[in-house]
Protein backbone atom coordinates (compact mmCIF):
# COMPACT_ATOMS: atom_id res chain seq x y z
CA UNK A 1 0.00 0.00 0.00
CA UNK A 2 2.72 2.37 0.94
CA UNK A 3 4.01 2.12 -2.83
CA UNK A 4 0.56 3.14 -4.07
CA UNK A 5 0.85 6.20 -1.90
CA UNK A 6 3.79 6.95 -2.90
CA UNK A 7 3.06 6.97 -6.76
CA UNK A 8 1.45 10.74 -6.42
CA UNK A 9 3.90 13.18 -6.05
CA UNK A 10 2.56 14.39 -2.24
CA UNK A 11 3.37 18.11 -0.96
CA UNK A 12 3.03 19.05 2.47
CA UNK A 13 2.16 22.70 2.44
CA UNK A 14 3.63 23.10 6.25
CA UNK A 15 6.26 25.32 7.53
CA UNK A 16 5.78 23.05 11.08
CA UNK A 17 8.47 20.72 11.81
CA UNK A 18 6.01 18.68 13.77
CA UNK A 19 4.04 17.42 10.53
CA UNK A 20 7.26 17.29 8.81
CA UNK A 21 8.93 14.60 11.14
CA UNK A 22 5.18 12.54 11.74
CA UNK A 23 4.70 12.59 8.07
CA UNK A 24 8.24 11.40 7.32
CA UNK A 25 7.89 8.82 9.80
CA UNK A 26 5.05 7.18 7.64
CA UNK A 27 7.80 5.96 4.90
CA UNK A 28 5.68 8.98 2.92
CA UNK A 29 7.99 10.55 0.13
CA UNK A 30 7.22 14.07 0.21
CA UNK A 31 8.43 17.33 -0.58
CA UNK A 32 7.79 20.37 1.77
CA UNK A 33 6.33 24.02 0.39
CA UNK A 34 5.82 27.23 2.13
CA UNK A 35 4.81 30.46 1.59
CA UNK A 36 4.28 33.38 3.61
CA UNK A 37 1.63 33.20 6.14
CA UNK A 38 -2.02 33.46 5.28
CA UNK A 39 -4.47 35.69 7.38
CA UNK A 40 -6.02 33.35 9.60
CA UNK A 41 -8.84 35.46 10.95
CA UNK A 42 -11.98 33.70 10.83
CA UNK A 43 -15.16 34.80 8.92
CA UNK A 44 -18.65 34.74 11.59
CA UNK A 45 -20.75 32.20 11.62
CA UNK A 46 -18.31 29.03 11.83
CA UNK A 47 -18.82 26.73 14.17
CA UNK A 48 -15.55 26.05 16.41
CA UNK A 49 -15.48 22.13 15.13
CA UNK A 50 -15.73 23.68 11.43
CA UNK A 51 -12.71 26.16 12.02
CA UNK A 52 -9.82 23.78 11.32
CA UNK A 53 -10.77 22.30 8.57
CA UNK A 54 -12.02 25.59 7.04
CA UNK A 55 -8.73 26.91 7.61
CA UNK A 56 -6.75 23.99 5.89
CA UNK A 57 -9.10 25.24 2.77
CA UNK A 58 -8.12 28.65 3.15
CA UNK A 59 -4.59 27.25 2.65
CA UNK A 60 -4.97 25.36 0.16
CA UNK A 61 -5.87 28.70 -2.52
CA UNK A 62 -2.45 29.46 -1.58
CA UNK A 63 -1.21 26.45 -3.04
CA UNK A 64 -3.42 26.47 -6.13
CA UNK A 65 -0.15 26.55 -8.18
CA UNK A 66 0.95 23.29 -6.91
CA UNK A 67 -2.38 21.34 -6.99
CA UNK A 68 -3.40 21.87 -10.07
CA UNK A 69 -0.27 20.23 -11.78
CA UNK A 70 -1.50 16.50 -12.58
CA UNK A 71 0.00 13.97 -10.10
CA UNK A 72 0.11 16.78 -7.38
CA UNK A 73 -1.44 16.21 -3.81
CA UNK A 74 -0.56 18.95 -1.84
CA UNK A 75 -2.03 18.57 2.41
CA UNK A 76 -2.46 21.20 4.22
CA UNK A 77 -3.62 21.11 7.71
CA UNK A 78 -4.12 23.80 11.05
CA UNK A 79 -4.88 22.69 14.69
CA UNK A 80 -6.45 24.40 17.30
CA UNK A 81 -6.99 24.14 20.95
CA UNK A 82 -10.54 24.34 22.30
CA UNK A 83 -11.22 24.93 25.79
CA UNK A 84 -15.64 24.42 25.58
CA UNK A 85 -16.26 27.34 22.75
CA UNK A 86 -13.10 29.33 23.83
CA UNK A 87 -10.31 28.87 20.63
CA UNK A 88 -6.80 29.52 22.07
CA UNK A 89 -4.34 29.71 19.24
CA UNK A 90 -0.74 30.37 19.43
CA UNK A 91 -0.15 32.94 22.16
CA UNK A 92 1.33 36.82 21.45
CA UNK A 93 4.45 36.36 23.92
CA UNK A 94 5.28 34.48 27.12
CA UNK A 95 2.07 36.37 29.66
CA UNK A 96 -0.23 34.85 27.61
CA UNK A 97 1.41 31.50 26.97
CA UNK A 98 1.16 31.47 31.05
CA UNK A 99 -2.08 32.53 30.83
CA UNK A 100 -3.27 30.17 28.22
CA UNK A 101 -1.44 27.06 30.53
CA UNK A 102 -3.31 28.37 33.22
CA UNK A 103 -6.95 28.12 32.07
CA UNK A 104 -6.06 24.42 30.64
CA UNK A 105 -4.88 23.13 34.38
CA UNK A 106 -7.14 21.18 35.95
CA UNK A 107 -9.63 20.95 32.88
CA UNK A 108 -10.16 19.12 29.77
CA UNK A 109 -9.80 20.34 26.36
CA UNK A 110 -10.13 19.58 22.90
CA UNK A 111 -7.19 19.69 20.13
CA UNK A 112 -9.05 19.84 16.48
CA UNK A 113 -7.05 19.12 13.24
CA UNK A 114 -8.39 19.75 9.81
CA UNK A 115 -6.59 18.33 7.19
CA UNK A 116 -7.51 18.99 3.21
CA UNK A 117 -5.86 16.64 0.53
CA UNK A 118 -6.24 18.37 -3.28
CA UNK A 119 -5.37 17.60 -6.63
CA UNK A 120 -6.64 19.02 -9.97
CA UNK A 121 -9.38 16.05 -9.70
CA UNK A 122 -10.32 15.56 -6.01
CA UNK A 123 -10.43 16.96 -2.84
CA UNK A 124 -10.64 15.94 0.35
CA UNK A 125 -11.07 16.98 3.77
CA UNK A 126 -11.49 15.74 7.54
CA UNK A 127 -11.17 16.70 10.67
CA UNK A 128 -9.50 14.87 13.61
CA UNK A 129 -10.77 15.50 17.72
CA UNK A 130 -8.54 14.71 20.61
CA UNK A 131 -9.88 15.44 24.51
CA UNK A 132 -7.04 16.37 26.74
CA UNK A 133 -6.80 16.31 30.59
CA UNK A 134 -4.38 18.73 32.22
CA UNK A 135 -3.74 18.24 35.73
CA UNK A 136 -3.33 21.27 38.30
CA UNK A 137 -0.07 22.65 37.52
CA UNK A 138 1.89 25.20 40.02
CA UNK A 139 2.80 28.46 39.20
CA UNK A 140 6.56 27.57 38.82
CA UNK A 141 6.01 24.71 36.78
CA UNK A 142 4.03 27.04 34.07
CA UNK A 143 6.75 29.51 34.49
CA UNK A 144 9.70 26.53 33.99
CA UNK A 145 7.71 25.28 30.90
CA UNK A 146 7.48 29.00 28.90
CA UNK A 147 11.25 30.02 29.69
CA UNK A 148 12.43 26.58 29.01
CA UNK A 149 10.35 25.56 25.98
CA UNK A 150 9.04 26.90 22.70
CA UNK A 151 5.20 27.33 23.54
CA UNK A 152 5.10 30.18 21.30
CA UNK A 153 4.76 28.32 17.81
CA UNK A 154 2.05 25.90 19.47
CA UNK A 155 -1.71 26.41 19.71
CA UNK A 156 -2.67 26.38 23.42
CA UNK A 157 0.92 27.25 24.20
CA UNK A 158 1.80 23.65 24.80
CA UNK A 159 3.59 20.39 23.07
CA UNK A 160 2.41 16.94 24.03
CA UNK A 161 5.80 16.11 23.01
CA UNK A 162 7.67 18.27 25.57
CA UNK A 163 8.13 18.67 29.33
CA UNK A 164 4.38 19.65 29.74
CA UNK A 165 3.12 16.53 28.54
CA UNK A 166 4.64 14.23 30.47
CA UNK A 167 4.07 16.20 33.80
CA UNK A 168 1.13 17.69 33.07
CA UNK A 169 -1.23 15.82 30.77
CA UNK A 170 -3.02 13.00 32.87
CA UNK A 171 -4.99 11.29 29.83
CA UNK A 172 -5.62 11.68 26.19
CA UNK A 173 -8.84 10.30 24.70
CA UNK A 174 -8.10 10.21 20.93
CA UNK A 175 -5.05 10.21 18.38
CA UNK A 176 -1.54 11.33 20.35
CA UNK A 177 -0.39 12.26 17.17
CA UNK A 178 -2.97 14.89 16.37
CA UNK A 179 -2.71 16.43 19.52
CA UNK A 180 1.22 17.03 18.30
CA UNK A 181 -0.14 18.74 14.95
CA UNK A 182 -0.98 15.97 12.03
CA UNK A 183 -3.54 12.66 12.44
CA UNK A 184 -0.90 10.45 10.65
CA UNK A 185 -3.28 7.52 11.17
CA UNK A 186 -6.49 8.77 9.60
CA UNK A 187 -4.60 10.78 6.95
CA UNK A 188 -2.55 8.18 5.80
CA UNK A 189 -6.12 5.81 5.32
CA UNK A 190 -7.04 9.23 3.11
CA UNK A 191 -3.84 9.11 1.13
CA UNK A 192 -4.32 5.34 0.09
CA UNK A 193 -8.08 6.30 -0.88
CA UNK A 194 -6.55 9.30 -2.69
Amino acid sequence: MINEVNSHHIILASQSPRRQELLSMTGIKFEVKVIPDINEEVEEGISVEEVPVWLAKKKQKAYEAFWTKPGNVVITADTIVCLQNEVLNKPLDKNSAKLMLSKLCGKKHRVITGVVLKSCSKEVAFSSVTEVWFKQLSEDEINYYVENYQPMDKAGAYGIQEWIGLIGISRINGSYFNVVGLPVDRLYDELKNF
